[in-house]
């Protein structure tokens, strides 16, 4: 087990600094910035990446909707949740701490942009609604946790998983970044919103209460419809 918590630990942080860096850090670099394309992107190489890299050893969830969503699917014990959900968000909180001492190693750097953080009305990059953001949020965690399950399917094309998860991440950050920055991980909200300006912390319960409630509800979607599950790890093994 501490060798699943490290590697959940180390996989997030990496989620968050390779993610929220490329939104920090190369976004709007002068004239060659990545732009939403590339941020959407880089998050979904982060999973991709680290999936092959750790998903024979804790499974690669990164994310605690992810871990509760596995659970209400019927692929992960709850004895182990609260284990996971603090390594990944003490990980999310490493990632964004490392991003933090490179940013600000540049002369001009102000978190005043709000860091990568998640946000909704006056916060959100398209000035969408509360209601909006909250719907957006869990719609995008509910299709994430369907695509998760069935790539890891006992009966899905081995060794290719990480490929339709990391996609899949690349998809939704490319639909919901103008709504909410894209969160669909509660972990990946809380690492920049304690670096960023206050109001980030103000609005975080939306990033954790709808993926949890769209996580839960993506996984006992998919245990409805496969319940014939015979679950293979995320790298195919």
């Amino acid at each position: 087990m501490l060798k699943k918590l490290v590697a959940e630990f180390l996989g997030t942080g990496w989620l968050v600094l390779g993610g929220c860096g490329a939104a920090v850090l190369a976004a709007a670099f002068p004239q060659t910035g990545i732009g939403f394309a590339g941020v959407a992107l880089a998050f979904g190489l982060t999973v991709l990446t680290m999936a092959y890299a750790i998903g024979h050893v804790s499974g690669c969830h990164l994310n605690p909707a992810v871990t509760v969503g596995l659970w209400a699917g019927g692929r992960f014990p709850a004895r182990d949740i609260a284990g996971y959900v603090l390594a990944q968000c003490l990980g999310a909180i490493a990632g964004a701490g490392v991003l933090w001492l490179i940013a600000s190693g540049h002369a001009g750097f102000s978190n005043a942009g709000g860091f990568a953080a998640n946000g909704y009305g006056d916060h959100s990059p398209g000035g969408y609604t509360l209601a909006a953001s909250f719907l957006c949020e869990t719609v995008m965690t509910f299709g994430f946790l369907l695509v998760i399950m069935g790539a890891t399917h006992g009966r899905a094309p081995r060794g290719f998983a990480p490929l339709a998860i990391g996609l899949c991440l690349t998809l939704i950050h490319l639909i919901s970044i103008p709504v909410t920055n894209t969160s669909v991980n509660p972990a990946r909200s809380l690492g920049p919103a304690l670096f960023a300006p206050g109001w980030a912390l103000g609005q975080l319960w939306l990033f954790w209460v709808a993926p949890l409630l769209g996580g839960v509800l993506g996984g006992a979607t998919y245990r409805w419809l496969s319940p014939d599950d015979a679950a293979q790890d995320v790298t195919g093994g």
